[in-house]
């Protein structure tokens, strides 16, 4: 694992041409959060990932959407030895860039959550470095079917303050 990593770095226009919808991006902020905790355990990264995801969706959704994120990492780090390279998700600068791996995670989560098999297959065997990881697939797979695209925990508004009298 990486983070600030020097290799394959692209620009988050590639999320972009994945077709990243804004809840794909905002699982991705929160996979940064675990992947950070993951690599530096005493830095509690975990719980700024299940904050950012309860701001962002509130906490119906935020709470699931990304303790199965936390599920889906978990899978994948078991199954890569070399680790997952990744940006510091408190870091402003790196908002503007992912990762080769990030953009791959992304692009599996994209198709699953449209059921686009063949594609979802293809970014699961890039992701694993063509070991088709039955955990990471299943992983994958829960996430994707409780937050289809389409889902209305897509586009869930933030919860906001009122005055009620």
């Amino acid at each position: 694992m990486s983070a600030f990593p020097d290799r394959d770095v692209i620009t988050a226009d590639a999320l972009n041409s994945i077709g990243c919808d804004s809840f794909e991006r905002g699982l991705l902020a929160i996979a940064r959060h675990f992947l950070s905790a993951f690599e530096d355990p005493k830095s509690q990264a975990w719980q700024h990932g299940y904050t950012v995801a309860v701001e962002r969706w509130g906490e119906t959704i935020g709470f699931p959407a990304a303790h199965a994120m936390s599920k889906l990492i978990r899978a994948l780090l078991r199954g890569r030895a070399d680790g997952i390279s990744f940006f510091d998700p408190l870091c402003v600068e790196a908002r503007t860039r992912v990762s080769a791996d990030e953009a791959l995670l992304m692009k599996m989560l994209h198709h699953m959550r449209r059921d686009q098999t063949s594609p979802a297959r293809d970014a699961v065997e890039a992701l694993t470095l063509g070991r088709m990881d039955p955990d990471v697939i299943r992983a994958g797979l829960s996430l994707a079917s409780r937050f289809s695209a389409g889902c209305p925990a897509a586009s869930v508004q933030r919860p906001s303050l009122r005055v009620v009298s």
